[in-house]
């Protein structure tokens, strides 16, 4: 039976090792990142691959495709795109043309990865940006206003649906106070919980109907002191589920990211006991994913609902989309901020 993780793998091909493991563990779903990515072709093979040893033609297969630094597919087999506060500065002078360019922007982004078999893109990002924001945020943050930020995130959300292609809403309830870089270590955010709720929260409340939601490994003070986000059941219970009243599947960010103390067997443990759906683990080191798979349950109950409520969410994709045509007039639609 299907268990509650998402894998990552570790090359261009699976080994037989990781065949084996997926045979026997059946990970939900796979996340691939720029160690897995060689060509079109070899891409195509590593999804088919991962669906045939999970015996789920459905399986969702997950990367991190916005734009600017966070892209895993790059030329010159794919095209690049710019950074997501691109269209928050574009939005500045002509808001129905941000919203045009993001939504353009995320509809090719889709149409690059339904082609290779991937199925679920880790944005729109929502995290409002900050005087303060770390760099590992920085310019993939769509604005410093809250509305915008959700304006255009919706926008983002609706051109990879489009293109048949599932968003997921990150990093909630929101990772742009961060001062330090969650990969590295834990970040504090001293701000209260009514400033939170005032700005950070805002783009996730009016997008809390997205199929997925992806938790920030940061410490709120004001509204857990001892434990991050992506561990506290007091966040993802009171704050995500019920002051945003996001319902849709939850994941958790990467636990092999150093914001997380313990073990690997520990974090997978409390991440789930704080009520994530879905645990990622991305790095594809073999030992770790095993400890992952151990500790994950099998997907049934609630999460198993919201996650064949968030697959439902796709739908079929138009025959005749020009993908040349469409990108001119996505260059053209962008070019007051580039020049």
């Amino acid at each position: 039976m299907t268990k509650a993780f998402i894998s990552g793998c570790a090359a261009h091909a699976l080994s037989d090792e990781e065949i084996a493991f997926f045979k026997a563990e059946d990970p939900w779903g796979l996340i691939l990142f720029r160690r897995n990515i060689e060509t079109p072709e070899q891409v195509r093979a590593l999804t088919q691959a991962f669906r045939d040893a999970v015996g789920r033609a459905d399986a969702p297969v997950l990367i991190d495709q916005e734009g600017g630094r966070v892209q895993r597919l790059r030329p010159p087999h794919w095209p690049s795109f710019p950074p997501q506060k691109l269209f928050g500065d574009l939005y500045q002078s002509d808001p129905g043309r941000a919203r045009d360019a993001a939504k353009l922007g995320s509809r090719l982004i889709a149409h690059e990865l339904r082609g290779v078999g991937i199925t679920v893109d880790c944005l729109p990002c929502l995290d409002v940006s900050f005087p303060e924001t770390v760099d590992a945020i920085g310019d993939r943050s769509l604005s410093a206003d809250p509305n915008v930020v959700a304006d255009l995130g919706r926008s983002v959300a609706d051109g990879l649906l489009e293109g048949g292609v599932l968003p997921v809403a990150k990093h909630i309830p929101g990772h742009g106070r961060a001062q330090v870089d969650s990969h590295l270590d834990l970040p504090h955010i001293a701000a209260s919980a009514g400033e939170l709720a005032e700005v950070d929260f805002k783009p996730f409340l009016a997008l809390a109907d997205l199929p997925f939601g992806m938790t920030a490994h940061l410490l709120y003070q004001d509204l857990d002191h001892d434990t991050p986000a992506t561990q506290s059941q007091k966040i993802i219970q009171d704050v995500i589920r019920k002051t945003i009243g996001f319902d849709g599947c939850l994941l958790s960010d990467d636990i092999s990211m150093k914001a997380l103390g313990g073990d690997m067997l520990d974090r997978a443990r409390k991440t789930f006991a704080a009520g994530c759906d879905i645990v990622l683990h991305c790095n594809g080191e073999m030992q770790e994913m095993q400890t992952v798979a151990a500790a994950a349950p099998k997907l049934e109950g609630r999460s198993a609902e919201r996650c064949s409520a968030a697959l439902s969410m796709l739908g079929p994709v138009l025959e005749d989309f020009d993908r040349d045509a469409e990108r001119a007039r996505f260059d053209q639609l962008v070019s007051p901020v580039i020049a």
